[in-house]
């Protein structure tokens, strides 16, 4: 099974459907296989003074405006839902509230996203799991118990999840990858492991194939310099296509792992064995 690889626009689309098919079009040119979005209830989600408080933005002077400048309505995802048609993606969303995983399952969308920050919200765990699509659940800023809880109502309701390591600093630092944790979870709870990952470059990703995940998730921008807070932790369009062919590479050269030559070896070691009257033996 080749590895999952998500294009995760998140809310680096600005709030500009444009911006957001031109990700989608970074996504499918580097051959990935899917791209992720981001949906909140505003109201819900954040609290009525943390909304009236001041945030300058390019939408205005408070954090509402600029939490709502950010957000697709039920038009731009029908656009979305079309393009991805078009172009032959999957496309999902990670819900932040219950209104918003409602509203994602008017799409019929064929995988669900747990974020890190919400791998404690049991209710909207429950609600997802009870769809019994294929989840992607975070791990980032979670205790092993966090972790526990969410494969114990997964698992109870028979849907099919991936846990996906995750540190959720952005830009995460090389050294806090922490990469190991990847056998960790796969160890103790016998699941398929992904990586989502919040780097500055491609290199920690690369260790993350190599050590045998399911999924692989990155932030995709067309600019890291462009307004966001989770721009400078994104992969711009050549890196991302970079990323994925590498990937692809590293995970077609992992083999099954058994020892002994491949048949392709043998003529060459008839060769430069010649003096040694050596043959082979299975």
């Amino acid at each position: 099974m080749s590895i999952f690889i998500i294009g995760e626009i998140g809310i680096n689309h600005n709030g500009d459907l444009g911006i957001a098919k031109d990700l989608i079009d970074v996504a499918v040119d580097s051959g990935a296989d899917a791209v992720k979005f981001q949906k909140r209830t505003i109201d819900l989600v954040y609290t009525k003074d943390f909304l009236d408080s001041p945030r300058e933005s390019p939408w205005g002077s408070t954090q509402r405006e600029q939490k709502k400048g950010l957000e697709f309505g039920l038009e731009e995802y029908r656009e979305i839902n079309q393009y991805c048609k078009e172009k032959s993606i999957e496309w999902f969303a990670s819900a932040w509230d219950l209104e918003s995983q409602k509203f994602l399952a008017q799409f019929n969308l064929n995988y669900n996203k747990i974020a890190s920050a919400m791998i404690v919200y049991e209710d909207l765990l429950k609600d997802v799991a009870s769809e019994e699509k294929h989840t992607f659940i975070s791990t980032g800023m979670s205790t092993e118990n966090d972790i526990t809880k969410a494969v114990n109502i997964f698992r109870s309701n028979n849907c099919p999840f991936t846990l996906m390591h995750c540190i959720s600093t952005y830009p995460m630092k090389d050294e806090d990858a922490n990469l190991n944790v990847i056998k960790t979870l796969r160890d103790k709870y016998n699941c398929d492991v992904g990586y989502s990952g919040h780097e500055v470059g491609l290199a920690v990703s690369y260790g993350a194939a190599a050590l045998g995940i399911t999924a692989l998730e990155r932030h995709i921008t067309l600019d890291r310099a462009m307004y966001g807070s989770d721009q400078s932790a994104s992969v711009e369009p050549p890196g991302f296509a970079t990323l994925v062919g590498a990937v692809r590479k590293i995970d077609e050269a992992m083999g099954d792992g058994k020892l002994g030559y491949i048949k392709k070896e043998l003529s060459i070691a008839e060769n430069l064995r010649q003096h040694l009257n050596w043959e082979a033996s299975e």
